[in-house]
């Protein structure tokens, strides 16, 4: 009898499901939590957990935005502008990635974190956001 799942595949399920749930939440991408699960937590390769987190947005992505359109909250025109200057940048970004050394791409990742977590501790105004800090909308 052959074991249809690992624990593996199953820790894999599970990391999925908890980063599709904060990626939803809190409208993060999930490669900013899923590329670290891969390559802390199961030993991938940096340009191996970059490639794997690309295939895994496809599916949640969709499901995202056609949920977030229901609701109201995509602006096409934007989705469209932005869309198509990044299918640019992603196939110069990924043969970038497949080119550059393991630690320079991964310590390259880890600045991005670094900023990214820094910009939202100190915070950001939202458009919405009155001078006493409440939501105006």
């Amino acid at each position: 009898m052959s074991v249809l799942f690992s624990l593996h595949d199953l820790l894999a399920v599970g990391g999925g499901f908890v980063i599709g749930v904060l990626s939803g939440l809190l409208g993060i991408g999930g490669g900013i939590l899923l590329v670290p699960l891969l390559t802390i937590g199961f030993g991938s390769a940096q340009q191996v957990a970059q490639g794997t987190s690309l295939a895994a947005i496809i599916p949640t992505s969709i499901v995202g935005a056609l949920t977030h359109d229901r609701l109201g909250n995509v602006d096409r025109r934007a989705a469209l502008w932005t869309g198509a200057g990044a299918v640019t940048g992603t196939v110069i970004g990924g043969f970038l990635a497949l080119r550059l050394p393991h630690d320079i791409l991964a310590r390259g990742f880890g600045v991005l974190l670094l900023i990214t977590a820094w910009r939202f501790w100190v915070g950001r105004r939202s458009k919405y956001t009155g001078p006493d800090g409440s939501d105006s909308r």
